[in-house]
């Protein structure tokens, strides 16, 4: 009998009743060192654009627009690679449940290493017109595919080696996101100090170009990782017949599963943007310095990479459930009072507020990629984790761009009721999503 036949089955011994030798523990301390270096790697890169989109992109490649419509256009072309994340998701997901996970990381740290140095190499529009921007978004749609396989490949393969604690070994690739975050945001906030005219000339090329030496260093450790065990035993174990089938067709045929899983993750996704990348850029407009935004945002990152194995770890003792909705309803709140404070123009309260919807999210965030990943049999679990995320993660991408509009329907600057009652609006669809999932901490793999 296949027991990874229906989502939330188990098929081998939990950690608690299988003690590990010495060798497999060096190999999980492997692991998860590895899935944290690649995941802040890949976010690095993807987050660095987002940071690019509200800071300078606007000048660079969309300059002949106004200001809030070159803001737009700069956010549309980081909205591309939210969608092409569930590609990447779709893709990375059949082989790595086919394959294997470690292919498939390998490969998405490349993609994206590559994709992210040519856009630190890219003209601007002033030197090669219409063009620019095409490359621009051609690389856009490459960083998203990558990061679309990351994510999964990463969790799944932390959480399926060490196979207990899941909320706690998922949390470090997490942290790489929020790592990356913070080491893209830290970056940009160096170059801030930089005149204008160098920062717009050359200085934004910079921390592009950085993610070759990166990616080198991701790359060498990611290779000495092997396979997860849990994979393996599902793959020799599986029949003929389910062996032939496509892991994409096969998550379809759980759509009630599939549906919870985008939901979850939408409120985290798009209090994440607001407060990582669009406030970035509002700010700005309300008479925030660039190097102040810069500080802000690094601040609401280094909250959110301390936060994710505490909270990672409270999910495997209080559950999936428990932990999420609190976050999810300190998310709600705190972002009423991030507009209020950007709006004042007064630093020392928005610091508070921002440090606030980053503790509010972090605590929700965290048991994600543990509760996604035990939603789906492991035949799948690559592939349904994966496409829920990005799914939602495509949700997530709109919201600068979602959020600049509203802000035009409002009737301009310091009118952003539109935007908090989206931001309530997320909050509460995942908050209906949390409650009818599963709770799944206790489940063996």
């Amino acid at each position: 009998m296949d027991t990874t036949s229906s989502p939330g089955s188990t098929a081998l011994k939990n950690d608690a009743t299988d003690p590990l030798d010495p060798t497999r523990r060096r190999q999980i301390r492997r692991v998860l060192v590895s899935s944290f270096i690649g995941s802040l790697i890949e976010w690095y890169d993807f987050y660095l654009f987002g940071l690019a989109s509200a800071l300078v992109f606007n000048q660079l490649f969309f300059p002949d627009f106004s200001n809030a419509a070159g803001t737009l256009a700069s956010f549309a072309t980081l909205a591309i690679g939210f969608f092409a994340r569930p590609v990447g998701g779709a893709i990375w997901g059949h082989y790595g449940d086919k394959l294997g996970r470690k292919k498939m990381l390998v490969l998405s740290i490349i993609l994206m290493g590559v994709g992210t140095t040519l856009i630190g190499l890219l003209p601007t529009y002033a030197q090669i017109g219409i063009a620019a921007p095409i490359l621009l978004v051609v690389l856009r749609t490459l960083q998203g595919v990558a990061a679309g396989g990351e994510w999964g490949g990463a969790v799944l393969i932390a959480m399926e080696h060490s196979r207990s604690r899941r909320g706690f070994s998922t949390s470090i690739p997490q942290m790489g996101l929020t790592g990356g975050i913070l080491l893209a945001t830290g970056v940009f906030a160096l170059l801030t100090q930089l005149p204008p005219d160098a920062l717009l000339s050359w200085g934004w090329r910079l921390p592009f170009i950085l993610s070759s030496v990166l990616v080198v260093v991701g790359l060498w450790i990611r290779l000495g990782v092997h396979e997860s065990p849990v994979f393996l035993e599902a793959q020799k174990n599986a029949d003929t017949a389910d062996g032939e089938r496509a892991p994409i067709i096969e998550v379809f045929r759980h759509p009630k599963t599939l549906l919870i899983a985008i939901a979850l993750v939408v409120g985290p996704f798009a209090v994440s943007s607001i407060y990582s990348t669009y406030a970035a850029a509002y700010g700005l407009q309300t008479g925030f310095t660039r190097s102040e935004m810069s500080s802000v945002v690094l601040l609401s990152a280094a909250i959110g990479f301390l936060g994710q194995p505490i909270f990672g770890t409270l999910s495997d003792h209080w559950g999936r459930r428990n932990v999420t909705l609190i976050g999810l309803a300190m998310q709600a709140v705190s972002v009423v009072f991030l507009f209020n404070d950007l709006n004042s123009g007064n630093l020392g309260a928005l610091y508070i507020s921002m440090a606030a919807i980053a503790i509010g999210h972090s605590i929700c965030y965290s048991p994600v990629a543990a509760w996604l990943g035990e939603l789906f049999p492991t035949r799948l679990r690559y592939t349904g984790a994966s496409l829920g995320y990005q799914l939602a993660g495509s949700i997530g991408g709109l919201t600068p761009l979602i959020c600049a509009a509203l802000l035009i329907a409002g009737g301009g600057t310091f009118n952003t009721g539109y935007i908090v009652a989206f931001g309530i609006a997320v909050n509460v669809l995942a908050f209906v999503a949390a409650m009818a999932a599963r709770e799944t901490s206790r489940d063996v793999l």
